[in-house]
């Protein structure tokens, strides 16, 4: 039986690390690169700490194993990983100034348990705790990770923009 619920130990936040480095495009092959998706970035414990204090991340669990997350990451820390600095620069460029924004850092489901909706309940497990706050989720896809991009198209993710950044072609798009 899986739930759903905010990360709330150092055990939870260490799984979600260990799930990304099972994950990045390094440690899997080209064909699951392009069926499975990938993530971009692997978190410090203390970076990951810090953001959960802001805004607590999404997490599946199962057998007290998280088997899934969300990353919720408050544009405060646009400036904390490197390769999502664009990102920051590009909201603040194509967004109304008026709308109440929070990024979704990063989004990741253990291989095998993939294709039983976990996605899109995270998604929906995080709108509403970031509620009344912030009424909008925005991220980012790695244009050649389409099946990332397939899958945000699919519960009704927008496109906002395409840019470059670091030779890499990115697609930010939001959810209301």
């Amino acid at each position: 039986m899986i739930s759903y619920k905010k990360a709330s130990s150092v055990s939870e936040l260490q799984q979600i690390i260990n799930l990304q480095r099972d994950n990045v495009p390094e440690g899997i092959s080209s064909e699951e690169k392009e069926t499975e998706g990938f993530v971009t970035v692997v978190h410090t414990l203390e970076l990951l700490t810090a953001m959960n204090t802001v805004c607590q991340h999404s997490i599946a669990i199962e057998n007290d194993t998280v088997v899934g997350y969300a990353l919720c990451m408050h544009p405060s820390f646009g400036d904390e990983i490197d390769v999502l600095k664009p990102m920051f620069s590009e909201i603040q460029k194509t967004i109304d100034p008026t709308t109440s924004w929070m990024v979704m850092g990063q989004i990741c489901i253990d291989k095998n348990f993939r294709k039983k909706g976990i996605f899109r309940r995270l998604y929906e497990h995080m709108s509403t705790s970031i509620r009344p706050e912030f009424t909008t989720i925005i991220t980012e896809v790695d244009a050649t990770n389409t099946r990332s991009l397939a899958a945000h198209y699919a519960i009704g993710f927008k496109l906002m923009s395409t840019y470059t950044a670091d030779r890499k072609e990115w697609v930010l798009i939001r959810l209301n």
